[in-house]
């Protein structure tokens, strides 16, 4: 299986840097070797080893749940605010429309009738 390049930007790349980092600093306060969190999270120690370095080729959930397990708080929330933060982003996207309708477009671009 050929690896894939994943395009990322400069803002992205940094994001993934700091949160590798930060799984790796909980790993280290836990005392797990990065066999010991692939084993936890039932994937490679490759895949920890990307993860830790802030490779965006590893799956989303598997990096989270990374993060979970050694106590990394996901956009500075804990658990059961994080559930909340959840909860009211759901109830705010229950307001918007279902569809969003592109405006029709005018017949000549300097048509500034009101």
């Amino acid at each position: 299986m050929t690896r894939r390049r994943v395009a990322v930007s400069r803002a992205s790349a940094d994001a993934l840097g700091v949160l590798g980092n930060q799984i790796r600093l909980g790993r280290h306060a836990r005392g797990w070797s990065i066999a010991d969190l692939a084993a936890r999270l039932g994937v490679n120690p490759r895949t920890v080893t990307n993860a830790e370095s802030g490779s965006p080729t590893v799956a989303i959930g598997t990096v989270f749940n990374a993060a979970f397990l050694v106590g990394v708080d996901l956009f500075g929330l804990s658990g059961p605010e994080l559930a909340r933060a959840r909860r009211a982003g759901e109830e705010t996207l229950a307001l918007l429309p279902a569809k969003v309708r592109k405006p029709t477009a005018r017949s000549s671009p300097d048509d500034f009738a009101f």
